[in-house]
């Protein structure tokens, strides 16, 4: 069974992945991406946040705000590396 720590983890990261989605927008497959985006970025926020001790904003064991920084900035990266380029012809004029 898994401690509550950790489903409030997955929530919240799935939360802010599916919110991101409805803001940029894309098909179930950006959405797919988004998620796993921002469960490692909030994953990775909060292994930073054990690691540095930053005890702003904890709940229980979890540090809430660098894995939700670790979470949008995770989101942001993926936005950018899948956004579609301008093409040739846009430039040009």
């Amino acid at each position: 069974m898994p401690s509550p720590s950790i489903v409030f983890s997955f929530v919240l990261a799935t939360l802010y992945g599916a919110a991101f989605h409805v803001l940029s927008g894309g098909d179930a497959r950006r959405l797919a991406l988004f998620l796993l985006a921002a469960w490692l970025g909030f994953a990775l926020g909060q292994a930073f946040g054990e690691t540095f001790d930053m005890t702003l904003l904890d709940i229980g064991p979890l540090h809430i705000l660098p894995a939700t920084v670790g979470a949008w900035l995770a989101l942001v990266v993926a936005r950018l590396l899948t956004r579609r380029p301008a093409r040739a012809a846009r430039s040009n004029r």
